[in-house]
């Protein structure tokens, strides 16, 4: 054996022995700030619910379908549609299966590459006479066909751990982009769900003021009777037409508000505007208990924690692949193949060749560029670890927020009950009171203000109470769990 042979033999066994090691900071979850329990407390009726209890670290997770605690069928229906049907989220499908095959393009690269560059070549050489006074001399051409199949292999030996960073970093990105589609589904399924109990409070709207001008016309006949009969005068039955026109035009103006989010629950369930109806219908139960959970059960549920977690690890490998570049690279290359001059000794062994060799490639100057490389690598991850801490604080600010609006909602509501009842019997009073001819019609116009402004209160508030715990579920997460992530396995075999 020559030294040559015994080099590359020695070569080849000291880049095995090296292939395991991987070279940069090895990811580690940076943490972010968590606090024992939430601030806000839930609203009084979550305690009196039979079926809630305070949350424990197991407890209190919501789980699979989370728009079916609302029991309402129709909800339901349209909540199925947007996983299928809504093209945002089928964008966001599709980038996530860009990013799987991301990994596989970057994966290809710890495997050999092998390439063949079939020819057959025609040449010809030579041709041409000189003369003189005493002699001439002929060069005759000569002309002949080269038949090669060659097949070369390269081999870059993963010394330093780049390209398994490299694939690493693909597959964390992977799963950043699956968590980044379920929060856009969740993102556009709580939308639905606002907009579906935002028509239908416009829906309890239209109901009170279709009775309100019912009411509104009772008066008007009650004051023109009056007048015929020289009791009230003209000015109290022009009080009257006002106020009845004007609950006729509020009535009239609702609609537009009503078409409009149906218009948009139909583009949110992937359907033309013209293709959806939704039947009215009006909000008369209170949300339903939101089991909450503790807060250090939110960084396992809610989808945008987990992609900013796994941009941190794609980042952090991102600095490895930087500081690999400190390192020399080795390539094992070889070729083989057959060439003849004829065609018909193409494919016999004497036509045979073949070469074979390591290369080692090293970097001597560079005006520091690879340093520079690396800062920049590393001050990318520090951005991903503020901006990952950032994410987790809005989304305890957000699940603070909705408990602090239920709460106070709950207490609004119940204060709002009792001033319509309160309105509701002034107006009973002071209509019998103009009845009976001891107070103007004023006083009455002013109770039916009261009164019909408590009551589109009430209305304003059940509604928000349901949006308002919409608003919390997204703000846990819905049903989500950083569990249901494919797993690297998963990526790598595209399933």
């Amino acid at each position: 054996m020559n030294l040559l042979a015994k080099f590359n033999i020695g070569l080849l066994a000291s880049v095995l022995f090296l292939t395991g090691c991987m070279v940069g900071p090895k990811y580690k979850n940076p943490g972010a700030p968590v606090t024992p329990a939430y601030k806000e407390q839930p609203p009084a009726s979550y305690k009196e619910d039979k079926n809630w209890k305070q949350a424990q670290p197991n407890d209190g997770v919501l789980r699979g379908k989370w728009w079916e605690m609302y029991n309402d069928p129709v909800l339901n229906a349209l909540e199925e549609q947007v996983s299928i049907s809504n093209q945002n989220v089928l964008m966001y499908e599709a980038k996530y299966f860009q990013a799987r095959d991301a990994v596989k393009i970057a994966r290809a690269a710890l495997f050999p590459t092998v390439s063949t560059s079939p020819a057959i070549t025609k040449s010809r050489s030579g041709g041409g006479n000189s003369s003189n006074a005493n002699s001439q001399t002929s060069s005759f051409s000569r002309s002949g066909t080269s038949y090669d199949l060659p097949f070369n292999l390269s081999y870059t030996v993963d010394i330093w751990g780049s390209i398994r960073r490299t694939v690493n970093s693909n597959v964390a990105l992977a799963q950043a982009s699956a968590a980044q589609l379920e929060t856009a589904r969740l993102s556009y399924q709580s939308e639905l769900a606002q907009d579906y109990f935002s028509l239908h409070g416009v829906d309890g709207d239209q109901d009170l003021l279709e009775r309100t001008v019912k009411d509104y016309e009772q008066y008007l006949d009650l004051t023109k009777a009056r007048f015929d009969a020289g009791i009230a005068s003209d000015s109290d039955v022009a009080q009257a037409e006002a106020q009845l026109e004007g609950a006729r035009a509020s009535l009239i103006e609702l609609g537009t508000a009503r078409a409009q989010l149906e218009h948009a629950i139909a583009v949110l369930t992937g359907k033309p505007p013209a293709s959806l109806a939704i039947a009215r219908g009006v909000l008369t139960t209170p949300p339903p208990p939101v089991p909450v959970g503790v807060p250090s059960t939110l960084l396992e549920r809610r989808p945008d924690i987990a992609e900013f977690e796994r941009q941190m690890a794609a980042a952090n490998e991102q600095i490895g692949i930087a500081t690999a570049a400190f390192y020399p690279t080795v390539t094992l290359g070889a070729s083989a193949g057959l060439s003849s001059s004829s065609f018909t000794n193409w494919f016999t062994w004497p036509s045979r060749f073949w070469s074979v060799g390591p290369q080692l490639a090293e970097t001597l100057f560079d005006a520091g560029k690879r340093r520079a490389t690396v800062a920049e690598a590393q001050h990318g991850y520090d951005a991903t670890v503020a901006n990952y801490r950032q994410t987790v604080l809005t989304a305890f600010q957000q699940v603070e927020d909705s408990l602090a609006a239920l709460r106070v909602l709950e207490d609004e509501a119940a204060a709002e009950d009792r001033a319509v009842k309160a309105a509701e019997r002034s107006l009973s009073v002071a209509t019998e009171q103009y009845k009976a001819g001891t107070a103007d019609y004023l006083q009455v116009l002013t109770a039916q203000n009261v009164a019909y402004g408590d009551q589109r209160a009430a209305i304003d508030i059940l509604t928000r109470r349901m949006t308002s715990s919409v608003l919390l579920i997204e703000a846990l997460g819905g049903g989500w769990n950083v569990s249901t992530l494919p797993a690297r396995d998963q990526i790598l075999s595209g399933k």
